[in-house]
């Protein structure tokens, strides 16, 4: 896998770039980060047997450690998952009670991490398009959110709300982290007047309702790139694992459909961006 990351400058927007030689698939060599190696607590937290056996098989498509690395997490911060499954916060959470953290979810709470004795505390709170704040104003350190951009496109005006909370609650330097199918080189599919319909995102997309709520580009990151895929797949993105759809949604597997293909894919070719409010 081949690692490039580019550095905004936020003070003089300038843009640097620098990039690894490919190592071995899944090989932690070929997910170094632009923040440095990942930290002994954090790699307890990825290595945590407690963690789902259904998570962890996913870690070699997903890169945990690299991707929080990558974000900047630190012990000790406030951080705020946006509409979390189970696969981060069996990590964050208890790396967040290791080092003297929080750990906020929005929505239900989370099942598969519901003892809180194991798995360390945990608060949730409302989101959505009609929500109020997700914390008092300045006092998160991070707020991350997985795969989930393409979601808000499909609400007028969801999108520009969900970035304007973001910022809201992180403190002057804090940091938005967000992972999203990634739909460059191409444009983005519009299908019923959606945009993203097939569940891939452009950058540029991202980047203007980030900079519209006042949050900067950073960096990017390949750790979560993935060459094999195509996104030109007969159900979206969902045709990949892990939802691995085999017929449209309501509908019926199409004649000689070949599931071992998309397996083979593995999951999708993803942005991973960090931005930043200014301090």
């Amino acid at each position: 896998m081949k690692l490039a990351v580019t550095v905004v400058a936020l003070a003089l927007a300038t843009a640097c770039s620098t990039s690894q030689e490919p190592g071995a698939a899944g090989s932690a060599s070929s997910q170094a980060t632009a923040s440095g190696s990942v930290s002994a607590e954090l790699k307890s937290a990825v290595a945590n047997p407690a963690r789902s056996p259904a998570n962890t098989v996913r870690d070699v498509h997903r890169h945990p450690a690299e991707t929080l690395t990558f974000f900047g997490l630190k012990p000790g911060m406030t951080v705020i998952e946006i509409a979390p499954s189970s696969y981060y916060p069996e990590i964050l959470a208890p790396y967040l009670k290791a080092t003297g953290g929080k750990y906020i979810g929005t929505g239900k709470a989370v099942e598969a991490v519901a003892d809180q004795n194991v798995w360390g505390p945990q608060t949730y709170v409302p989101f959505g398009r009609d929500s109020g704040p997700l914390a008092p104003a300045g006092s998160a350190d991070m707020v991350l959110t997985f795969r989930n951009v393409h979601n808000w496109m499909w609400q007028p005006g969801f999108l520009d709300k969900a970035m304007a909370d973001f910022a809201a609650a992180l403190k002057p330097g804090g940091v938005l982290g967000v992972e999203e199918h990634r739909a460059d080189p191409r444009p983005e599919t519009v299908a019923n007047g959606r945009s993203a319909s097939d569940g891939y995102v452009s950058k540029a997309t991202i980047v203007a309702a980030a900079a519209k709520a006042g949050l900067v580009l950073e960096a990017e990151s390949d750790v979560n790139a993935n060459p094999k895929d195509t996104k030109d797949h007969p159900f979206g993105v969902w045709t990949l694992p892990p939802n691995s759809w085999t017929a449209p949604r309501g509908g019926v597997t199409p004649e000689g459909f070949d599931a071992a293909k998309y397996k083979a894919i593995g999951e999708s070719d993803r942005h991973t961006l960090r931005f930043r409010k200014p301090a």
